[in-house]
């Protein structure tokens, strides 16, 4: 496939790296020339052009592009972008975006005519995850696979969970409703294997069902958190967007620095409490009563001090806590110090963008990103291989394992004596840089 992206700030950049460990003809333009050197040493194209140019737009080959996603800075000019790349000839076009009203279903079909097939607005995003996180307060990190078919649960591990100490092969008796699929330890990812051991601290990413999720509690030795009060420090388009989407029996509290800020907040959220106050303030959150609140969210500019403020929280018996950390080098310190659930737009939008992806070539690609692991959607083609022998017989390698499956629309694990059939839709874990393995195991 060709993809083309248009603008190389945060979003466009993480997502043109992860791309560019694919067999797609990835182009990346900008009009700073000083970004797009940062990628010089990767698998891709660069360009230093404008989003909006047609010159520009037509020397990066756009009307043979596949996909032509425009995530610069500005709204208004990736919107245009996506126009202008759609009449040249550009198959889908993806515009990132900065207001939810665009988002809403009786705004979708305008968008379309005018050329944009699709629009990612990555606090909007944040913002659903965060409502799950809220929803699902014993999970760090919850993932919905192939329509809600197939659920991934990154649960931390305690020494009161029925996991802890096992190794794989010894959880026979549960393994009819959830799959450990990876593993977190010490900042690495772990395909597990039947010998591997589930070790205290460990944070283990668990395939299954809807109707698994309670159980999958229970033998992680979880509590569900009734969620009434909820303190938020960041008073940003992600607190805003999560304020007016959670449910209205719960209590909000917004901490924002910003005077005008906090008059804007308290204009369009008049059920929550709104507060002027600054994190590096150490007796603020103190002050403000933080022991009372069931979650605490942080979501300042600063990677590093939204983790700060998570540690006071849990040190004041908070019992969850949610940090937004932008920095991608931070997210392993984060997770090792226990801090929560970590929300990254980077990730997130990366994750929309290859579903989306994975819309234009059904052949392969990552439905979700973790910081140091990719998911593979397989579409099993009639005459593959794996069709031929038992999961167990596949000599499958280390480095990749199979979460489970959709066949005829109903997910399903996988077990030993499992074989695919074409047309499933297999869902397979794998380190960072493996897929090229995963598509040559599946052909």
């Amino acid at each position: 496939m060709k993809i083309v992206i248009a603008g190389a700030g945060e979003v466009g950049t993480h997502l043109a790296k992860m791309l560019s460990n694919e067999e797609q003809d990835i182009i990346i333009m900008d009009i700073d020339e000083k970004k797009l050197a940062k990628l010089e040493s990767y698998n891709l194209m660069t360009y230093v052009g404008s989003a909006v140019s047609f010159n520009d737009l037509t020397s990066v080959g756009v009307g043979s592009a596949d996909l032509f996603i425009a995530v610069t800075p500005m709204e208004t000019r990736n919107m245009l972008a996506c126009v202008l790349a759609k009449r040249l000839g550009a198959k889908k076009t993806v515009a990132r975006i900065d207001n939810a009203e665009f988002l809403l279903q009786k705004n979708r079909g305008y968008f379309r005519e005018l050329g944009i097939d699709n629009l990612i607005y990555p606090e909007q995003l944040a913002a659903e995850a965060i409502s799950d996180a809220l929803k699902l307060s014993w999970a760090r990190n919850r993932f919905e696979l192939m329509d809600g078919e197939l659920i991934v649960l990154g649960v931390k591990i305690r020494s009161n969970s029925q996991l802890c100490g096992k190794r794989l092969r010894e959880l026979s008796d549960i393994s009819s409703f959830m799959h450990i699929s990876a593993i977190k330890r010490n900042r690495e990812i772990i395909i597990p294997r039947g010998n591997d051991v589930i070790l205290d601290n460990d944070i283990a990413y668990i395939a299954t069902m809807s109707e698994g999720i309670d159980r999958v509690r229970e033998v992680c030795g979880k509590q569900q958190i009734e969620t009434n009060r909820v303190l938020i420090v960041g008073g940003n388009r992600i607190a805003e967007r999560l304020a007016k989407i959670v449910d209205d029996d719960i209590h909000i509290k917004i901490i924002e620095a910003d005077e005008d800020r906090c008059q804007a907040l308290a204009d369009r959220l008049p059920n929550c409490n709104i507060v002027q106050g600054d994190l590096h303030n150490t007796d603020l959150l103190e002050e403000e009563g933080v022991s009372d609140y069931d979650v605490f969210i942080t979501l300042g500019e600063s990677s590093a001090v939204n983790i700060l403020g998570c540690m006071t929280a849990k040190a004041h018996d908070v019992r969850k806590t949610i940090a937004e950390v932008e920095d991608i080098q931070y997210i392993n310190e984060a997770e090792s110090l226990n801090i929560g659930t970590i929300v990254n737009k980077k990730l997130l939008a990366s994750s929309h963008i290859f579903q989306i992806l994975l819309d234009s070539d059904a052949s392969t690609s990552k439905c979700l990103a973790l910081a140091d692991a990719e998911v593979a959607e397989i579409v099993i083609k009639e005459g593959s291989k794996v069709t031929k022998s038992d999961v167990k017989d596949l000599k499958l390698s280390d480095e990749m394992t199979i979460a489970g499956l959709v066949r005829n629309g109903d997910g399903q694990l996988v077990t030993g004596n499992t074989r695919f059939m074409a047309g499933d839709h297999v869902v397979v874990f794998c380190l960072a840089g493996a897929i090229h393995k995963v598509e040559k195991a599946f052909k």
